[in-house]
């Protein structure tokens, strides 16, 4: 091992690591938005709605990633509809995240003790203003911590997209091993690399965290 590998191979991990985290960013913004209309379906009086989201989310948490993003990548073709491999993959990730994350709402907005919606229909809050200004800033401080925890999985996940030839990080690392023929040192950087994107992601979700706590 010298120099020589690390000025040849480190563009590409670095591309791969670029491609992954712009993979996660996308589909962790998509999986958010869809987990939670999904956990207000699943909340819903609604019978038809909740039904549907949680068949969703059994659906989903009940089968493999793997399985979801050959189900998208070949199965959009299947039927002619051609899309850029990113956005496939962030089409599968997505649906996949927004399964866990409904279920991470569904649990923060349920812990916040219902006395403090009585408390604010008593003063003369309507129902949606109450939860807009009471229930939902106390769910994020719950959800957090697990929320962070999906992002740190959700960017480990996108590894898998490496077997459709999508160029992220491990498929840089693949890449660099056939080239060298080094079975081993290759996953060692992406292990590495992989290992400082979550820990990013664990100290922004603590700085979150304390300076929400500042606020009580």
């Amino acid at each position: 091992m010298n120099l020589n590998f690390f000025q040849t191979y480190m563009p590409l991990y670095l591309q791969g690591a670029g491609y992954t985290i712009a993979l996660s960013i996308s589909s962790i913004i998509i999986g958010a938005i869809l987990g939670t209309g999904l956990a207000l379906m699943r909340m819903s009086p609604n019978q038809l709605l909740s039904k549907l989201a949680y068949g969703y989310i059994q659906i989903i948490r009940g089968t493999p990633l793997l399985v979801q993003l050959f189900i998208i990548y070949y199965g959009l073709y299947v039927i002619n509809i051609e899309l850029p491999d990113f956005l496939s993959g962030v089409i599968a990730i997505s649906i996949n995240s927004a399964a866990y994350i409904a279920e991470i709402i569904r649990s923060g907005i349920q812990a916040v003790d219902k006395g403090q919606m009585e408390a604010a229909r008593s003063i003369g809050m309507s129902k949606r203003l109450a939860m807009q200004k009471i229930i939902y800033p106390q769910a994020v401080k719950n959800i957090l911590p697990a929320l962070g925890n999906e992002v740190a999985t959700l960017i480990k996940e996108t590894s898998i997209v490496s077997v459709l030839g999508l160029r992220d990080l491990m498929f840089a690392s693949n890449t660099v091993r056939g080239a060298t023929f080094m079975p081993f040192f290759p996953l060692v950087i992406a292990a590495v690399l992989y290992f400082i994107m979550t820990t990013v992601v664990a100290k922004l979700v603590d700085m979150l965290e304390r300076r929400m706590k500042q606020s009580d």
